[in-house]
């Protein structure tokens, strides 16, 4: 099973002239949004194939208990909890919204997830104590799933956690820890957790993704990588945990590495003692990190492109 046809097709056409081009005249700019000026290279910014909020985000979603809660045991949900609460955000949902708006411990939060990265991260949406609601741009960079704050208009990076463009440009949103695991170990772990309800106020057929098999399949990504930029040691999707800095230096893991070195390794990174693990069973990462050091997991092929400088753990070597 591959996309489905009429997404592929859309986004496809959208690709088939990178960068959307405007005339020369003109300043750049996609889906209502200005490219310039902008911290990235405004032709490496592409249509995903939706519009701007094609893909709707969701804001104060409709919550149940996890007595209540349809999903099977094995279904991926991005766990986080603050102040003592606990919440899980089924990529179930997620895949269809991307984006949830959220109230958690009474800190606002943004629940990010891109499926052509794997990369589910979780932000602290404020930006000088005033909460941002943020939207869908049905834009790209990396492959990677572009944000718009509301208030201003600016796009975000997912992945490096920064405005790339508008009055917002060069911030950088907080990261907050979360944990990607399957649902019936999030809810034995946290038994007094709340989760995402179906009830979204969208029809959207929750349980079925639109990508089909492309968590394993390499569809996609040299349309956005050419042969020559697109990193082969590992396989595109290879599920890979990323330590970095920022601003400074980044580490990745990869599950077969980890899997190759028993499971886990502990060593230093950056100046502070961590511990990565994975289990390939479960298909789950651990970490433990101090919280200056921001934790990434998605593809392989995203985590290097947004961090080509980036050391490797390999199970035999000391460095890459």
């Amino acid at each position: 099973m591959r996309l489905r046809a009429g997404f592929l097709i859309v986004l496809a056409a959208a690709l088939a002239v990178p960068g959307a081009a405007a005339p020369a005249a003109e300043a750049p700019s996609l889906n209502g949004f200005a490219l310039e000026p902008s911290s990235i290279p405004s032709g490496e910014i592409h249509k995903g194939g939706p519009p701007r909020d094609g893909i709707p985000a969701l804001e104060g979603p409709a919550l149940i208990p996890a007595a209540d809660a349809p999903w099977d045991d094995d279904e991926p949900v991005i766990g986080v909890q603050l102040e003592g609460e606990s919440r899980a955000y089924p990529y179930a949902i997620l895949v269809w919204h991307e984006l949830v708006n959220d109230v958690l411990g009474k800190q606002p939060i943004l629940v990010s997830y891109c499926p052509l990265c794997g990369t589910g991260i979780v932000f602290d949406r404020r930006l000088e104590g005033k909460p941002h609601r943020f939207g869908v741009s049905g834009l790209l960079y990396q492959s990677d799933l572009l944000m718009y704050d509301r208030e201003t208009e600016s796009l975000w990076s997912q992945i490096s956690a920064e405005a790339v463009t508008g009055p917002s440009r060069g911030r950088r949103l907080k990261m907050l820890r979360a944990r990607i695991e399957p649902w019936g170990a999030w809810r034995r772990r946290h038994p007094d957790t709340t989760v995402l309800s179906p009830e979204t106020g969208h029809q959207r057929r929750y349980g079925d993704s639109p990508y089909g098999d492309y968590s394993v399949s390499e569809d996609l990504v040299e349309r956005f990588f050419p042969p020559t930029r697109l990193d082969r040691r590992y396989h595109p999707k290879m599920p890979t945990l990323g330590l970095r800095i920022a601003g400074g230096a980044a580490r990745a893991y990869p599950a077969s590495e980890l899997a190759q070195a028993g499971g886990a390794t502990r060593e230093e990174f950056s100046g502070h003692r961590v511990r990565v693990a994975y289990d390939p069973e479960a298909q789950v990462f651990e970490v433990e990190a101090p919280d200056a050091i921001e934790v990434i997991e998605g593809y392989w092929f995203a985590w290097i492109a947004f961090h080509p400088e980036s050391s490797v753990f390999r199970a035999t070597e000391d460095e890459d």
